[in-house]
């Protein structure tokens, strides 16, 4: 895949419905830079209820064989099947640890039907590895993709749950790739994936007043707080340019068919987002 040649490329998320699985991608992102970004919504899959039907969280309950081979559909969905080994995945705590993933990381979590461990009490990946898919996985949480292409192509992948997101996770994350691919956060992408929205996620008062505090933007009405307005802020107030963030703006409670809702159901499965660098 040939680099990009230096113009500027504004993120766009287009759903396309590909062997039985509805992914979320930026088509053009791959014909200029070979890079993948993809959030997956739930069908397709071999998972049963209550993981009906494409669970790829090994963490839930689910059959790990179903899992596997789940990853293994939304790889070959997007045409990566070959690098099902080499997947990498974290221990998702609702925290704010950032992981670097090395050459020698790829694969780590992969499979979880050899129980192989994931990067543990992570919330954010980022990687300049070729060919290493990243993948975290959500039921509600905000899912947010990075992408640096000048200098060192870079990808991330962000579990915002509102602990993190009151950490800044997301930002933070965004400042230390751009960092890591020596460009500025203001050249990265940024994509947004579904999440619980604004009009569904209900809070007690003392945490809107804790993000109250954090945010100056809108961040809900009456009892309900959106998370992904404050995820964006947080984004933008670390530099990453407003024009370069592209979100799916679905909500995953109101739409229990197509994504896992925690609130909706609390034994579910989990969809997901993913990112692979310098893919054809």
């Amino acid at each position: 895949m040939t680099p990009h040649d230096g113009t500027r490329l504004a993120p766009s998320l287009e759903r396309i419905e590909r062997d039985g699985l509805v992914l979320y991608t930026d088509v053009a992102l791959r014909e200029s830079d070979g890079i993948v970004v993809a959030f997956s919504e739930r069908t397709g899959g071999v998972s049963k209820p209550p993981y009906a039907s494409l669970n790829l969280a090994a963490h839930v309950g689910d059959d790990p064989l179903a899992v596997d081979a789940n990853r293994v559909r939304l790889l070959d969905a997007l045409g990566c099947a070959g690098f099902a080994d080499r997947v990498v995945t974290a221990q998702q705590v609702h925290g704010s640890v950032i992981a670097h993933a090395q050459p020698s990381d790829a694969g780590t979590g992969a499979r979880a039907s050899a129980g192989t461990p994931p990067f543990s009490a992570t919330d954010a990946i980022i990687t300049h590895v070729p060919d290493t898919p990243l993948l975290m996985m959500y039921a509600d949480c905000v899912p947010v993709i990075l992408v640096a292409r000048k200098r060192v192509p870079m990808v991330a992948v962000v579990h915002a749950g509102w602990k993190g997101t009151l950490e800044l996770l997301s930002g933070r994350t965004a400042v230390l790739l751009a960092a890591k691919a020596g460009c500025e956060t203001s050249d990265l992408l940024a994509y947004i994936g579904p999440h619980i929205g604004g009009c569904c996620y209900e809070v007690d008062e003392p945490l809107r007043a804790r993000f109250r505090a954090c945010f100056v933007s809108e961040i809900g009405h009456g009892t309900r707080l959106d998370l992904g307005a404050a995820v964006n802020e947080s984004l933008t107030a670390a530099g990453v340019e407003d024009s370069c963030i592209s979100g799916v703006g679905v909500c995953t409670q109101h739409h229990p068919a197509r994504f896992f809702s925690y609130r909706a159901a609390e034994t579910t499965g989990r969809h997901g987002a993913l990112a692979i660098l310098n893919q054809g």
